[in-house]
């Protein structure tokens, strides 16, 4: 669900620009009040985690399409929605800058619909009325599935809404919408199944990992020692190192080289993979900065067009074996663990004790 930045105008890119930096400073801030530094070793470990997963597509039996995990789900049960969303804006970053995924003027749509909805919808006025305090009930498992569902249905209705108001593509809204509600709805099963596992492992390797204080949004980890050691004593932070390197290094191989859900809504609407928009000054530059930065693009070593419009490519084997798939998961992983880290660490060295 990366947006291009050929369905966005830049009065609409601009405006979720604002949006999303709006939201990330007040959820700096919640972070920051916290004052616990153990929040930021989980969050670097599972901005690395969501970076790897995204990367690893699925396919959608019957329909010709594929879907990958948002992650925004995973992150707010785990870390709370404050440090959700700054985790899940940095992964996006970094695939945008790095490896040319989503485009940059579209860069703050991508964030807000796979970063907002679930993190400030759908879980805390689903996931947390559900599950209440267990993680590894029937209620949490039910839970999981539905803010999954919600979350994954109200982002790609948020491309739809986007894409409708920047007027610039060739997408009628009605027929858009009916084929992208129902192919992320799909996509939001796995979603919530996905969490449901990974809370529920994080969960009993380390249980005290999820005590998330309620009103700050504040993560407990009781271990002593310096940062590295607490996080190699913990089993749930080790296990999803371990998770994230097998994902970009070997699983990424046999990620779904079909069309994500997205680009399959588009060719059906459009009746081709391609489509045309109006590109102005605004999307060549942002291209041409996308096309310096992106040092991997398409997650690999060969040169990929990173204009402003899309272009349908020839299908690729299956499985993708190959060094620069490798490469990019583990790299951009590490990426986005510092990336990540980062942000913790610049927000304990700029709080103040409470």
């Amino acid at each position: 669900m990366h947006m291009a930045d050929a369905l966005i105008s830049p009065a609409v890119g601009g405006t979720l620009w604002v949006v999303t930096a709006g939201l990330m400073s007040w959820c700096a801030r919640k972070v920051k009040q916290t004052r616990d530094d153990r929040l930021i070793p989980m969050m670097g470990v599972l901005g690395a985690f969501i970076f790897t997963a995204q990367m690893l597509n699925f396919t959608i039996p019957v329909t010709g399409s594929s879907g990958h995990l948002g992650g925004g789900l995973i992150l707010a049960v785990l870390l709370g929605p404050y440090a959700a969303f700054l985790v899940i804006a940095s992964v996006l970053t970094v695939q945008a800058l790095f490896f040319a995924d989503g485009g940059l003027l579209a860069l703050g749509c991508n964030i807000f619909n796979l970063g907002f909805f679930p993190s400030f919808i759908a879980y805390p006025l689903l996931y947390k009325l559900i599950a209440g305090n267990d993680r590894l009930n029937v209620r949490a498992w039910t839970a999981a599935l539905v803010a999954g569902i919600v979350g994954l249905q109200l982002g790609a209705l948020g491309v739809v809404m986007e894409t409708k108001l920047s007027g610039i593509s060739e997408l009628p809204f009605k027929t858009f919408v009916l084929i992208m509600q129902p192919i992320h709805l799909a996509i939001g099963i796995v979603e919530g199944l996905a969490t449901a596992v990974v809370v529920a492992f994080v969960a009993r390797a380390r249980p005290e990992a999820l005590e998330v204080d309620a009103d700050r949004a504040r993560l407990v980890l009781r271990s002593e020692g310096t940062l590295l050691r607490r996080v190699v004593r913990s089993r749930s932070t080790l296990g999803l190192l371990v998770a994230t390197t097998i994902l970009g290094g070997v699983a990424s191989w046999f990620a779904s080289t079909r069309p994500d859900g997205l680009e399959w809504s588009i060719a059906k609407v459009a009746g081709k993979g391609e489509f045309a928009g109006k590109v102005d000054g605004v999307h060549e530059k942002l291209a041409a900065v996308q096309a310096r930065t992106a040092f991997l693009p398409d997650y690999g070593f060969g040169k990929q067009n990173v204009s402003a419009e899309p272009v349908e490519s020839a299908p690729e084997p299956w499985p993708r074996v190959n060094a620069g798939t490798s490469v990019s998961g583990l790299v951009g992983g590490g990426l986005a663990l510092v990336f990540s880290v980062l942000i913790g660490v610049v927000l304990k060295a700029r709080g103040k004790p409470v």
